[in-house]
């Protein structure tokens, strides 16, 4: 496994306590919010897949607070946490999950294709990769209209090899669009180590083959992710320069919920467990005197009180109704299409 980079507690002199403790609580909620989805999952009330950012909570969190409002944000299928960071309501992201209607895309998407125009998330995408060329195209169109927007594309590990990973990057650099890529790097892509899938296991060094802008963070630090994530933002903002942003992290439970991750070692294990970011910004922000344990604890009940509040409107939200089936299969009526249900006689 890739050593992860040195964890330096960081100092808190300069920052806004409300800030250190705002940022404490995003990634507390994130976590318990995670925590209750595989909850669910379990009781078979999310179905399908179902991918957790736990591990990735100081990326979620550092990388929006690098973001504009008005910025827009692809991801891949490990998106609930980001969806919640974009500001879509926690409720309406478990009625997602819960194939409710009330869900942010109307129960029809599930864990892997939320989608808000409102908060500019741009998907959720269950290809790997997907959501690449099309993060590029948004750039595209920002930059057409005379726009500031940035657009900011996460994936993991594994989309680096393959060939929209490649084409996507030469496209921004050549076009010089305000895009920033972000590796989520937690090392193990499914279930195989970055060192056996890449040839440069380093994936931000992949930038200099387009002459673009690559850095590499402790995905575990809010403040280093949020500092290195809106230089390359305004960068890109400024300048119309892209830049591939990789965030070094581990990832706590298996690919999906249904993954035991037997292929990792007990080293491995014990590295994850010793490098959980929101452990690390609790103990920190102890140690600097911005929190005491009274304080954290109080954290705790507002953040567990927040989840059971989704929790409960996803339980009581309706499902779609059958008759909906078909209504998103077009974005405009289509002539003769069939709305036929599988139980409805053909003539």
């Amino acid at each position: 496994m890739t050593e992860l980079i040195d964890h330096i507690p960081t100092g808190f002199a300069t920052e806004d306590p409300d800030t250190l403790r705002g940022y404490l609580r995003d990634m507390m909620f994130v976590r318990r919010f995670e925590e209750r989805a595989a909850q669910g999952y379990a009781q078979a009330k999310i179905g399908g897949y179902c991918h957790l950012n736990l591990g990735e909570e100081a990326t979620v969190v550092g990388l929006a607070a690098a973001m504009r409002r008005t910025d827009y944000l692809f991801t891949n299928y490990r998106e609930h946490g980001y969806a919640i960071a974009k500001g879509i309501e926690p409720g309406r992201v478990m009625a997602e999950l819960y194939g409710r209607s009330t869900g942010t895309s109307k129960g029809w998407g599930g864990s892997m294709h939320m989608f808000d125009t409102a908060t500019r998330l741009l998907g959720g995408y269950g290809i790997v990769g997907g959501q690449l060329p099309l993060a590029v195209g948004a750039a595209m169109a920002v930059d057409y209209r005379g726009g500031d927007d940035v657009v900011i594309c996460q994936m993991g590990d594994g989309t680096t090899n393959i060939g929209a990973f490649h084409e996507s990057l030469n496209l921004a650099a050549l076009w010089r669009l305000p895009v920033v890529f972000v590796v989520i790097n937690n090392q193990l892509g499914m279930g195989t180590t970055v060192e056996n899938a890449s040839a440069e296991p380093d994936l931000y060094k992949r930038a200099a083959a387009y002459r673009m802008r690559g850095e590499q963070v402790d995905g575990t630090d809010v403040l280093a992710v949020r500092d290195v994530a809106a230089d390359l933002i305004e960068t890109a903002r400024r300048e119309g320069k892209p830049a591939l942003l990789e965030a070094v992290s581990f990832r706590l439970k298996g690919h999906s919920v249904v993954d035991p991750a037997k292929y990792r070692s007990d080293t491995d294990l014990a590295a994850a467990r010793d490098s959980d970011p929101v452990a690390r910004l609790r103990a920190d922000l102890i140690d600097a005197g911005v929190l005491d344990e009274s304080a954290v604890a109080e954290l705790e009940r507002a953040v567990e009180a927040e989840v059971d509040a989704a929790v409960a409107f996803a339980d009581a939200s309706p499902h779609p109704e059958p008759s909906s089936l078909f209504d998103y299969t077009y974005a405009t009526p289509v002539a003769g299409t069939s709305r036929r249900l599988p139980a409805d006689p053909l003539f």
